[in-house]
């Protein structure tokens, strides 16, 4: 029998797939989830480590070749690791790579790597102590810093830096993190603040176009080149300051949507597929692991609902004129 590739109605080839392992965290990071209130979903409607693997296998057998673990924080899920060598032990599957927000990360980065971790993206939204725990809502930024230099040494390589900017918060730092890729081989990843599940004033409030990045970069008087895409980059538009070691890039899925590139799917923790982070469209595979043919199914039905876009720029500009149902679920309950 011919298994079908994961190609949707637009000619797109799914190659990469999403997991969120949890929807619980440790911190309560400002864009991502209210300060009180969320409602994290009951044990038993968590997928086991043996059901995410068994829809991995299926869609690697449908051409997936990268996997992502996202949470929640993956890390506050228990021995991440078994998942990450499950995982390592498909065949057919040629990249992992997590990310966290780092506050765990110190203790398990050698565990991860030698389980088959390829690399990783941290979330550091502020290089300032306090302003660093006002945005996280109790974060320490002793130990993501400890966990970034703990990646360093186990050799989990290209180590990103993901920084949502945000008006108002943390555009005022943004030299200060481009300097960190000078003498190191760090890759600062600035990303516009995206209005999963909250379109609202607020959020509004605290947009912050990415132009403002190659501003500072102006204003500074450095000189700048694109540079070589590290592996895993994605959508992400890369440059490197002359003579650095690491790199910066720009994700603005807001103000220049990249969906025409798109090659995800998303695994939610309760076991929903989403083709798309911005529509409300889910679809329960958690029913059918077991059944290698209907998950098959599953996965094409879900590709087959992907929009072409998202459309969030309108959500900035107020028009209701949108072709689908935004998300009410939050960044930590999709997998971002």
């Amino acid at each position: 029998m011919k298994i079908p590739r994961l190609i949707d109605p637009f000619g797109r080839e799914h190659n990469y797939l999403r997991i969120s392992v949890t929807d619980r965290c440790n911190l309560r990071c400002v864009y991502c989830m209210p300060e009180e209130g969320m409602e994290f979903e009951a044990a038993e409607n968590i997928l086991t480590f043996d059901e995410i693997a068994r829809v991995v296998r299926v869609s690697a057998g449908m051409g997936v070749r990268k996997i992502r673990l996202t949470g929640g924080e993956p890390l506050v899920r228990k021995n991440l690791e078994q998942l990450v060598a499950m995982i390592a032990a498909v065949p057919g599957i040629e990249d992992i790579s997590m990310t966290t927000n780092g506050m765990f990360l110190a203790p398990k980065a050698q565990l991860l790597k030698d389980a088959g971790l390829t690399r990783v993206n941290i979330s550091l939204d502020s290089l300032k102590p306090d302003r660093f725990k006002q945005i996280t809502r109790g974060g320490d930024l002793k130990k993501v810093l400890a966990g970034i230099d703990a990646c360093a040494d186990a050799g989990l390589s290209p180590i990103k830096l993901n920084v949502v900017l945000m008006k108002g918060q943390n555009e005022d730092e943004i030299a200060d993190f481009i300097r960190l890729t000078r003498d190191r081989e760090l890759h600062v990843r600035f990303i516009e603040y995206m209005p999963i599940g909250h379109n609202d004033a607020g959020w509004k409030s605290l947009y912050q176009p990415l132009s403002r990045v190659m501003e500072v970069c102006s204003e500074q008087g450095w000189g700048i080149n694109p540079a070589d895409t590290a592996p895993g980059a994605g959508p992400s538009e890369n440059f490197r300051v002359n003579g650095a070691r690491g790199s910066f890039g720009l994700i603005h899925p807001v103000s220049e949507h990249f969906c025409k590139t798109c090659n995800r799917l998303r695994l939610t923790a309760d076991g929903y597929i989403k083709p798309c982070l911005a529509w409300t469209e889910q679809f329960q595979i958690r029913r059918v692991v077991g059944d290698d043919e209907a998950m098959r199914r599953m996965l094409l039905e879900a590709l087959g609902t992907k929009p072409e876009r998202h459309e969030m720029s309108q959500f900035l500009l107020d028009d209701a004129s949108v072709s689908h149902t935004p998300t009410a679920r939050r960044m930590s309950q999709i997998g971002g």
